[in-house]
């Protein structure tokens, strides 16, 4: 017999998991959320999201990046920069959101086990302590499934936490490498990739696909590489790793990264970003009956049930777009749908935000989407250097890229490289909720000097083109 009932037991304290524990509560409803590491957060508090956004914080700082147009290449903060400068902020920032995640579960009444979680049914869970000794179960009327993922292992890549990193050895680096191989051009290596380039350490940067980031606008895109390009990374795109040889001796090494074109490229270091998978090996899920794929991803419906419909999943755990935003939001809609609450749900709004150097966001649909869905548009452009905000802040190569319908000029999509382009885009995202037209941008009075003025200088250059 189970040791306990629970309304909601919740595998997984990332941010999917999180909200999804404190939206029960908030509904009274006992929950139990359950985490195998012996601190909350998941992947993105711990080893993830937070630290690599604040070592990216701390890299634009102590580079002197976004000083460098007004005082010159040579400006750095810090002329000897070290990973401990960049580990010390970072681990300041981490131990603070530990703690307020902690004290959120804590005041809401969610109880809270350091367990790894397995199925014995699909309303029985075992529970397995740290110790390794103890063991108990208990029973749920719903599950929400919220494992978040783990580096992909690749036989072509020998994974040994030195010479050959993944992206959750970031943390292990003892010193900034002068040469840095980055395999897989996908957000993470994108993001790490621009970091280190900011360091001037020497990249290249290695994906299988003709142009970087797919998913996003394709002029945003070509913009991003001419950026890394600018800061010496070495793109090698349309290019397949054969395998990758560690080299060295004395307490020395180097890494030897082989294409299948026949290329080499040796290095002090490699960074394999080749994507994450599911992180469900644990769980049992076969006496559920629910499936997952070859990279550990699980299929879910609309309201994110899985084939067992009080079993639900959540966050990265389910793929793209896998963000922290996103999985949130699913975690609540989760466990509203669960407990028979109306939520609205509205994906298309979800906006998207990728911390490179420089940063990139989006919200609704690209130039490529609307072309393929033979919907007339038309778009309106601002450019930073234009803007006395970004003249002021030192970013000359910032833009802000408008798509509106022809006809009707409903806003369609708002897609932004540049300083502070994750919270620029939320200005777009409410008027696209609003189903506004860029008119709503002309007629708005924006303060002076800010980059929000690029939506009335990109909603003016809209209407010209119209008229032209």
């Amino acid at each position: 017999m189970p040791d306990a009932s629970y309304e909601l037991v919740v595998i997984g304290s990332g941010p999917a998991g999180h909200h999804a524990a404190i939206q029960a509560a908030k509904l009274r409803r006992r929950t139990l959320l359950l985490e195998r590491k012996s601190v909350v957060g998941g992947t993105c508090i711990n080893i993830g999201t937070i630290p690599s956004k604040t070592m990216r914080e701390a890299v634009i700082y102590l580079s002197g990046y976004r000083e460098h147009s007004i005082y010159g290449q040579s400006y750095k903060v810090k002329d000897r920069i070290t990973l401990q400068d960049l580990l010390f902020r970072v681990d300041a920032v981490v131990r603070n959101e530990i703690d307020v995640s902690r004290h959120q579960l804590m005041r809401n009444g969610v109880e809270v086990l350091n367990a790894e979680a397995s199925f014995v049914d699909d309303h029985t869970i075992r529970l397995r302590f740290p110790d390794g000794r103890s063991e108990s179960t208990v029973r749920a009327d719903n599950v929400v499934i919220a494992v978040g993922t783990e580096p992909v292992a690749d036989a072509k890549i020998p994974l040994d936490g030195g010479a050959v990193l993944c992206s959750d050895d970031i943390h292990k680096l003892e010193t900034l490498p002068h040469t840095l191989v980055v395999i897989g051009g996908g957000v993470i290596g994108c993001e790490y990739a621009s970091m280190f380039a900011a360091l001037d350490v020497r990249v290249t940067l290695i994906d299988m696909r003709p142009r970087l980031l797919p998913f996003i606008d394709a002029e945003v895109a070509e913009a991003l590489t001419y950026q890394l390009r600018d800061r010496r990374v070495t793109l090698r795109l349309g290019e397949k790793v054969s395998r990758v040889e560690i080299e060295g001796n004395n307490g020395t090494h180097q890494v030897r990264v082989m294409l299948e074109s026949g290329k080499q490229i040796v290095a002090d270091q490699a960074l394999s970003c080749m994507g994450r998978a599911g992180a469900v090996s644990k769980l049992n899920l076969e006496v559920t009956g629910i499936k997952y794929d070859s990279r550990g991803k699980i299929k879910v419906n609309h309201f994110y049930q899985t084939e067992v419909p009080h079993i639900y999943a959540t966050g990265d755990v389910i793929g793209f777009p896998s963000l922290a935003s996103t999985s949130k939001e699913q975690g609540r809609l989760a466990v509203c749908h669960a407990f028979g609450i109306e939520a609205r749900y509205a994906p298309e709004l979800f906006p998207y935000g990728i911390y490179t150097i420089p940063e990139i966001s989006f919200v609704g649909q690209n130039e490529e989407e609307l072309t393929d869905q033979g919907i007339p548009y038309e778009i309106g452009k601002a450019h930073y250097r234009e803007i006395a905000r970004g003249q002021i802040l030192g970013d000359s190569s910032g833009m802000l890229k408008l798509i509106f319908h022809r006809e009707t000029q409903n806003l369609l999509g708002v897609h932004i490289i540049g300083d502070g382009a994750a919270e620029l885009v939320h200005i777009g995202q409410a008027v696209l909720a609003a189903r506004g037209t860029i008119q709503y941008f002309i007629d708005t009075v924006f303060n002076y000097p800010t980059l929000a003025e690029c939506y009335k200088n990109a909603a003016f250059d809209g209407v010209n083109r119209l008229h032209s």
